[in-house]
């Protein structure tokens, strides 16, 4: 493998093209890397993939027509501004298995649609389409302007996922699966996950990536207008969502950071520069100095395990808890139960068990005798995992977030600030 520099690599005409045709939006290629693959033994690879950061050409691209190189580059740069490697992640981190084959089928047929109206490159013959899927798989026919204004990766995907596990745990295409994957049969599959890249960066980098991909298109739309490389604006444009990790440490910190609180038992330090005076002759008012409460915050967990939480999403969970109690000093209290108080631990700052709670599922809920023990040792601040499944009788004094499963994402919490935790 050769990582290119510039303009130096197997694309280089492809993007030299782009730019000359839709200035603004072939020039989103200058936004991402490109490297030359060498020779491969075995299976022949994809003449261009990407892993959502960088265009990987094979030594077959070089063989290819200009305008067939063109649309291979066009296609793969919109997989990248449009995060689609990345998505794939976030998709199955949420729902658990995602076919990549399907996934990648989906993500084609937006891309082929949007650049489908540009003479000046070249698509596969057999290149899906998203009003082709769509006809096939869900028997709709919209204009593909429509269609593209509707439907984004995600929702086009889970329409059209109807595998079934069989009794060995396989799961078995049903009609509307066997159709796309037959659809995208005579394509390679050039979205390349799984590497960990993606999965490595932090909530708030995945944010911040998608918030510029999508202002990068929206103003190199608005600069090529007609010669633009999008047909329309999409309804697959990168989301940019706060991240529910950055949300919990805003919400935690401004309630457990150390506040500052008067000292009358010593001068302020603009008193003692003066020496108490305002001139030669006049005395200051005496003007009291600020000291930081001596009190250790403290954090209350209350765990329902009458429901049901991923061990992955409990993991990160238990990671932030654990990050934020020692960064602000602050010692926890986890309370544990379901229709009643189950356990209460107190642990020291950045360190609890919260990992090896047990979920039964099923059960009932009542938060209110979990809300009194919680609020016996006076907290500064209570968080909640549950599924907000249950009675709840006592309201605290002190501010409460409820961190709710993405599965229970549309419960309505009876006091207090929702968190959804996807």
């Amino acid at each position: 493998m050769a990582e290119t520099a510039g303009l130096q690599h197997r694309g280089t005409r492809a993007v030299l093209r782009m730019v000359e045709y839709a200035p603004s939006t072939g020039g989103l290629a200058l936004w991402v890397r490109h490297v030359d693959l060498g020779p491969i033994q075995g299976a022949r690879p994809p003449a261009i993939a990407t892993d959502g950061h960088t265009l990987h050409y094979d030594p077959s691209f070089e063989r290819l027509p200009l305008a067939e190189q063109t649309g291979l580059v066009a296609h793969a740069v919109l997989h990248i501004a449009l995060r689609h490697p990345q998505r794939h992640g976030e998709l199955k981190a949420r729902i658990g298995d995602v076919d990549l084959a399907l996934f990648n089928t989906c993500a084609d047929a937006i891309v082929n649609s949007t650049l489908g109206h540009l003479a000046w490159l070249q698509l596969p013959a057999n290149a899906p389409t998203l009003e082709g899927l769509l006809a096939s798989a869900l028997g709709l026919s919209p204009g593909v302007e429509a269609a593209l204004l509707e439907w984004d990766v995600e929702r086009l995907y889970r329409s059209i996922d109807d595998r079934r596990a069989d009794a060995q745990g396989r799961r078995d295409d049903g009609p509307r699966s066997s159709r796309v994957r037959a659809l995208g049969a005579g394509t390679p599959v050039d979205l390349m996950t799984g590497s960990g890249s993606d999965l490595a960066e932090v909530p708030e980098a995945q944010a911040e990536e998608a918030r510029e991909w999508h202002e990068r298109l929206l103003r190199a739309h608005a600069n090529d207008g007609a010669f633009s490389m999008l047909r329309t604006l999409l309804a697959d444009l990168p989301r940019s969502r706060t991240p529910w990790e950055q949300v919990l440490r805003t919400q935690l910190t401004r309630s457990l950071s150390p506040q500052r609180e008067l000292s009358w038992s010593r001068p302020s330090r603009s008193y003692i520069a003066n020496q108490g005076r305002a001139g030669a002759h006049r005395r200051m008012p005496f003007e009291p100095g600020h000291s930081s409460t001596k009190a250790v915050p403290r954090l209350v967990v209350i765990v329902d395990v009458s429901g049901s939480i991923d061990a992955r999403l409990m993991d990160r969970f238990a990671r932030e808890i654990e990050a934020l109690t020692r960064r602000l000093e602050s010692a926890l209290v986890l309370v544990v139960g379901d229709d009643r108080v189950r356990r209460v631990a107190r642990f020291e700052p950045g360190k609890s068990e919260l990992r090896g709670i047990e979920f039964q599922g099923g059960g009932g809920t009542d938060f209110t005798p979990l809300l009194q023990e919680a609020d016996s040792h006076h907290p500064d601040i209570g968080v909640v995992l549950t599924d907000l499944d249950g009675p709840v009788a006592f309201r605290p004094r002190w501010p409460v977030l409820w961190a709710v499963p993405e599965a229970h994402a549309t419960a309505v919490p009876p006091f207090g600030r929702k968190l959804v935790l996807a």
